[in-house]
């Protein structure tokens, strides 16, 4: 695997200082939870489920999550994961690349169930997404996951969603971030990221954001986001990669709000791709990926195969933050001190600084650099572009 694999290599070339490295799920963990990027979910019931995983697999995703839990009803789990065991045994037998995939399941139970009944086709699987996780209702999932681990001799990973009640109300969440913080300590070699539910976060207050409006705008969403990032997503060693929420729309909403993408970097052709992310609402999207990344969240949450490569163009790596990062941990300056950037339009210092260069390095590793006159306009038409069979920026690109 490697993003921005879909596109073509000479393309590739004119758009990458440096290029993302390939990897695979035998990958370190370390380069896994960074390489997630955008996890495409789909419910575990679609008929064709092997054919739609191979067919995203062409076309930029490298990490899905096929999904019993909420986005299936209750009287279909039974079929679904029938379902499961049947098309990673179709994977299996046809090959090819594919994403990481995981399986977002409902009770621990299915854990050991699923891994037994999916038999040799296991190898495809990278873990399971646990839902609503807390201490209490962890432990259970984990040490299935571990049994599981255990019997069909294959690394399986954990990646558990934060979006229980008691996560949400003031009075038990710190209590609450606290369990959570010494289960997710305790099997820290399993656990490879953490994802926020934030559709559950406002469910239990009856609230939903508009398209125009980012998880930011929600106060009281913001507030759990941070507490977790906090608690979760420390740069000492002691944090986790904390994952972006779902951005919920794919289709024409009406706004009562201006676009919130500026005109000035889409020029030339580039208008027609503009037009096209606002009329999709796509414009919010990029907004709340970069907010995520400027409060500690990596890789995103998506519902739909629009929302991939807005998430990976935005996770490349500038040429001016690669060469912030490169100046900051040169081994001469190990002592501290403080340089003007290159780019000469601020200052880098080197302690205060050093965290955030190495996790900038581990990004460039993975999402590459642009080149210093690309900007994500440029990655993100080109992928478009690919994904939609065409030369043209325009709505079909995007919603294809």
């Amino acid at each position: 695997m490697r993003h921005f694999g879909h596109v073509p290599p000479e393309v590739r070339e004119g758009l990458f200082h440096r290029q993302p490295v390939a990897f695979t799920a035998d990958s370190p963990a370390r380069t896994l939870a960074v390489a997630l990027g955008a996890t495409l979910y789909s419910p575990a019931t679609r008929p064709r489920l092997a054919h739609d995983v191979r067919k995203q697999a062409t076309r930029g995703v490298v990490s899905m999550v096929l999904c019993l839990e909420d986005s299936i009803d209750d009287a279909d789990v039974t079929g679904a994961e029938d379902n499961v065991v049947r098309q990673f045994t179709d994977l299996d037998r046809r090959g090819g690349d594919l994403p990481l995939l995981f399986v977002r399941v409902r009770e621990p139970e299915q854990i050991t169930d699923l891994v037994s009944r999916i038999g040799p086709a296991v190898r495809l699987l990278s873990g399971f997404v646990l839902p609503k996780f807390t201490e209490e209702s962890g432990v259970p999932f984990l040490e299935a996951l571990v049994a599981a681990e255990a019997a069909c001799g294959r690394r399986l990973y954990a990646m558990p969603v934060l979006e229980s009640p008691e996560l949400m109300h003031l009075e038990s969440r710190y209590e609450t971030l606290g369990g959570i913080r010494r289960t997710v300590d305790k099997y820290r070699d399993r656990v490879l990221a953490l994802r926020l539910g934030v559709t559950d976060f406002c469910s239990s207050y009856g609230l939903r954001r508009a398209p125009d409006m980012t998880a930011y705008d929600v106060q009281i969403v913001a507030s759990v986001i941070a507490d977790v990032v906090n608690t979760l997503g420390r740069a000492d060693g002691t944090g986790f990669t904390v994952t972006g929420p779902v951005w919920e729309y794919f289709r024409v909403q009406e706004r009562m709000f201006k676009p919130q993408l500026r005109r000035s970097p889409f020029t030339g052709r580039a208008e027609q791709l503009r037009t096209a992310l606002i009329e999709h609402d796509i414009d919010g999207l990029l907004r709340e990926i970069e907010l995520d990344r400027a409060n500690g969240l990596l890789g995103k949450t998506c519902i739909h195969p629009s929302h991939v490569m807005p998430v990976h163009a935005l996770s490349v790596v500038s040429h001016e933050e690669f060469t912030d990062a490169v100046d900051i941990l040169k081994p001469e300056r190990c002592g501290g001190g403080v340089l003007r950037s290159a780019y000469t339009n601020k200052m880098n210092e080197v302690k205060p600084h050093r965290a955030w260069a190495e996790r900038t390095l581990l990004r460039a590793e993975v999402f590459g650099v642009a080149r210093e006159d690309v900007s994500f306009v440029e990655l993100l038409a080109a992928g478009l572009e690919v994904r939609a069979g065409t030369r043209e920026c325009g709505m079909n690109a995007v919603t294809e």
